[in-house]
């Protein structure tokens, strides 16, 4: 072998072995463990995307990535508005978290809370797989931390202890639990109802005793967390809003992983999200009511609006949507509707 091929041989090979050991240096860096927050206790959609996001990671980083799931946001006590601010404080290194728990923090994603916004799943579809979700992953990036994928609470309903609720005068004086998010009081302020910010884990309890009356949440939660024993009787289908699921990653713990790793997490979001999103919607359509038949099981009376029921709430929360039309961004808001107006039904 001639002098200098033989240089060049050498040359490549410490090339590469220094590229190893930048590599294995990297993934000696790793966390044993990485904590992963999702907001819920019960068995949900949610908690079983979290579940399949941390299994693909482990299984196809072949254990590099280890995820530990710490449920009822327990890792910022309960405090679920908490949540984003303790991911990019890193506090959390990953998350499944709701749009609704992170929009104090980035008020654009309010917009999947607007009232009324998003009349079927095609809605939702087109917003987070389009102009709109892009910027809203562009908010979250910029923020510090890296959002991966879109998952999928669904559709909110509302249930109480009280009466049926048909029209919004059924809601006055009602004492509702709801997320502490300002838009949240704005929409049971304006439907005549007595919001009261608290979190999940103190909601469950005061359903219970009696301190507030109603709540409202997706079909899962009221199921997974057996309202119907906590006097939740009345159930209302009125689809008022839908709140999507992002999974994320702090950014340190992001840039800490391999670019290998990184793309395999990644993976496995999209790879969750897919069958997260499906178990979120099965049983709640028309062509497969399994969960509402369920709820109606236990004595539950579920009242469906008709047209004129449900358009009679949308007139009653107009100046709440058109007040926060300018508060998230007439032209994100108007970019919504556009997407939503071309949808494929």
């Amino acid at each position: 072998m001639k002098f200098s091929a033989l240089v060049k041989a050498f040359s490549l090979f410490f090339a590469a072995m220094a590229c190893l050991s930048v590599t294995s240096a990297q993934a000696n860096n790793y966390k044993s463990e990485y904590k992963l927050s999702i907001v819920v206790n019960a068995t949900s959609p949610w908690e079983q995307g979290a579940q399949i996001w941390s299994d693909l990671v482990r299984e196809r980083t072949e254990g590099r990535i280890n995820i530990k799931i710490y449920r009822g946001a327990s890792l910022v006590q309960g405090e679920q508005t908490r949540e984003f601010t303790a991911i990019r404080q890193g506090v959390i290194d990953m998350a499944v978290g709701s749009t609704i728990n992170w929009s104090p923090q980035i008020r654009q994603l309010n917009i999947f809370s607007m009232p009324f916004l998003l009349p079927d799943d095609a809605a939702l579809d087109a917003l987070v797989q389009g102009e709109v979700g892009k910027q809203l992953f562009a908010l979250i990036d910029k923020a510090g931390v890296v959002p991966l994928a879109w998952g999928e609470n669904g559709f909110r309903q509302i249930s109480n202890a009280r009466q049926a609720i048909q029209l919004p005068e059924d809601m006055k004086g009602l004492k509702l639990r709801v997320v502490g998010a300002p838009l949240y009081m704005d929409i049971l302020t304006a439907l005549g109802a007595s919001p009261v910010p608290m979190s999940w884990a103190e909601a469950q309890p005061a359903l219970a005793n009696g301190t507030v009356e109603g709540q409202e949440n997706p079909l899962s939660i009221y199921l997974g967390s057996r309202l119907y024993d906590a006097g939740q009787k009345y159930l209302t289908l009125w689809n008022y809003m839908n709140d999507p699921l992002v999974f994320v990653v702090n950014k340190n713990i992001w840039n800490s992983w391999t670019e290998q790793d990184r793309e395999i997490v990644r993976q496995a979001a999209l790879d969750a999200a897919t069958q997260e999103i499906a178990i979120a919607r099965k049983g709640v359509a028309p062509e497969d009511d399994s969960v509402l038949k369920e709820i109606a099981s236990h004595g539950v009376e579920i009242i469906r609006l008709t047209p004129e029921q449900h358009n009679a709430f949308v007139k009653a929360t107009r100046p709440v949507f058109d007040k926060w039309k300018e508060r998230i961004g007439p032209e994100l808001v108007e970019q919504a509707l556009q997407d939503i107006e071309n949808r494929k039904k």
